[in-house]
């Protein structure tokens, strides 16, 4: 078994921004393996997200995108759990990306994102299903 390092727990850190402690469970679970313990934390923000849900998202942001042509905008509601999340910055990068994203493509899906968000957070994070709003300029 590899030794477990404060490098190693760093390292790990910086590749999925889970907590300290998350990151030296999964490397003592994988056996020091860094892809294995990557593998670990992404199953447990599942089960983090699922468990999470169940709490109410009041709270968040709307964000909008305008296309670089001005003939196309659109808003996005995106809701958590508390107002101090809506500010974090996570959130509002999070809550960007949906909204460009939904501007190139209204079917996008950014469920594997909201998950990953969750487990970081440790909120509830929704897009409702009414998720976006879409304006197109007439000629």
């Amino acid at each position: 078994m590899a030794e477990i390092t404060a490098a190693l727990v760093g390292k790990l850190r910086e590749m999925t921004n889970a907590g300290m402690m998350d990151c030296k469970k999964a490397l003592v679970e994988s056996k020091g393996d860094l892809n294995g313990a990557v593998d670990i934390l992404r199953k447990k923000g599942a089960a983090s997200a699922s468990t999470k849900s169940v709490h109410e998202a009041r709270e968040g942001a709307i964000t909008q995108h305008i296309a670089p042509n001005g003939r196309l905008g659109v808003l996005v509601e995106v809701n958590c759990q508390t107002d101090f999340v809506a500010r974090n910055d996570l959130f509002r990068a999070f809550a960007d990306k949906v909204a460009k994203g939904l501007a190139a493509d209204p079917k996008a899906d950014f469920e594997a994102d909201r998950v990953n968000l969750v487990a970081q957070i440790r909120e509830n994070i929704q897009i409702p299903a009414t998720r976006a709003w879409k304006s197109a300029a007439m000629d």
